[in-house]
């Protein structure tokens, strides 16, 4: 239910913590975004042209997280705050669209579509919280707003060189990246204060797992348009399982263990797992991107020998999964399960070998590390119990 003004627009701390539908219709759109981009990651053909894509993936992915952090702060029953998502959706929309645009060099949409949803959501945030007098709020809203103004110009300069954009836009999107590190500090404002920070809920956790479960569906989602555009055979039909599979196996790393700390480390670090989650979650994005990308090319191809890249992307896709959820347990825990990360680097030492053999065959072999990480006893126990049921933070 939509409440009419904006009284009660930033969210009280006793309010409720489950998501709107809004929320979770923002999450699809931003899906479909990631999906676009795990197609356009597998018909690349440098690694200069993925490192690209790897920017605007990070790009539409901090899009996500900073209007999420939004929606944390303030009310999103309230009509200013639905704005912002509905503005934010357009801004996926209009991002995805232009994707397979900037590798022909037209990358304006992208910029303003990216820069145009961030600039309108600090606009709207500081005239709502103006009208409300909330000095505090509109002051943590007008810094994010001169952030993203700065590097703004840079999106859209980049947009409009020929020779050095990706420079450009690397050094924009580490402004955005970096000012949210050191809090945002601003000219008369200073840093948004730690204790802000503090007051997050168990929302914020619920949303961070809720986007990577269903970026996880990308996984089979892409390989499963491919399939339908081939002719069905047993060979395919084996790498979609095996993409099932990984799919199944990369979500019982995540919900069971990352999305545990992001809920309750706020009990013992309060604010650490709020501003480490952004960084570590992209991480796993890129993970998932990868995986999805690289299943996209064996369902077409499963048969005959792997190339290099595909190896990279094959066996890369889940190894970086692995370490964004390690990365963060130890960011938020001091803890890192070695065994079971060690055990999924072990497809790296068949990199001689594997381009020889059919990436169906090199699919399954990183299917069998991942099922180990899941299962191998770590120094509390195995990752989780029979009945797929959580267990304590250690192991």
């Amino acid at each position: 239910m939509t409440t009419g003004g904006t009284a009660a627009l930033v969210r009280r701390p006793d309010g409720s913590t489950r998501a709107t539908l809004l929320e979770l219709l923002f999450d699809v759109v931003f899906v479909a975004a990631l999906a676009q981009t795990s197609t356009l990651l597998a018909d690349q053909r440098s690694w200069a042209e993925s490192a690209s894509v790897a920017l605007m993936l990070t790009a539409i992915w901090w899009t996500w997280s900073v209007t999420t952090t939004t929606t944390e702060f303030y009310d999103p029953q309230q009509r200013p705050i639905q704005a912002i998502l509905m503005i934010a959706m357009v801004g996926s929309v209009g991002m995805a669209a232009s994707l397979p645009m900037i590798t022909r060099g037209e990358s304006l949409a992208f910029a303003l579509a990216y820069v145009g949803t961030h600039v309108t959501r600090g606009i709207i945030l500081v005239s709502a919280l103006h009208r409300l007098r909330h000095r505090a709020a509109m002051a943590r809203a007008t810094r994010f707003l001169f952030w993203f103004l700065v590097s703004g110009v840079l999106w859209i300069v980049g947009s409009l060189v020929d020779g050095d954009r990706w420079w450009i836009w690397t050094t924009a999107i580490a402004i955005d990246l970096l000012s949210a590190a050191a809090r945002y500090p601003t000219p008369w404002l200073g840093r948004v204060p730690l204790d802000q920070y503090d007051r997050t809920t168990a929302h914020l956790g619920e949303r961070y797992q809720q986007f990577t479960i269903l970026a996880l569906g990308d996984i089979i989602l892409v390989p499963t348009l491919e399939l339908s555009r081939s002719e069905f055979d047993s060979a395919r039909i084996a790498a979609l399982l095996c993409a099932f599979a990984i799919m199944l196996l990369l979500w019982q790393v995540y919900v069971f263990r990352a999305g545990e700390l992001l809920e309750t480390a706020e009990s013992s670090a309060p604010g650490r797992s709020t501003r480490i989650a952004p960084y570590t979650h992209v991480v796993l994005l890129v993970g998932v991107a990868v995986t999805a990308a690289s299943f996209d090319l064996v369902v077409n191809h499963p048969t005959g020998t792997t190339p290099a890249r595909w190896l990279m992307l094959i066996i890369g896709g889940p190894l970086v999964f692995v370490i964004g959820r390690a990365l963060f347990a130890y960011l938020v825990s001091a803890h890192v399960p070695w065994r079971r990360v060690a055990l999924q680097s072990l497809p790296l030492l068949l990199l001689p070998w594997a381009g020889g053999w059919p990436p169906v065959a090199v699919t399954a072999i990183v299917a069998l590390a991942l099922a180990g990480h899941v299962l191998i006893p770590g120094a509390g126990g195995r990752e989780t119990t029979r009945g797929l049921r959580p267990r304590g933070l250690t192991g």
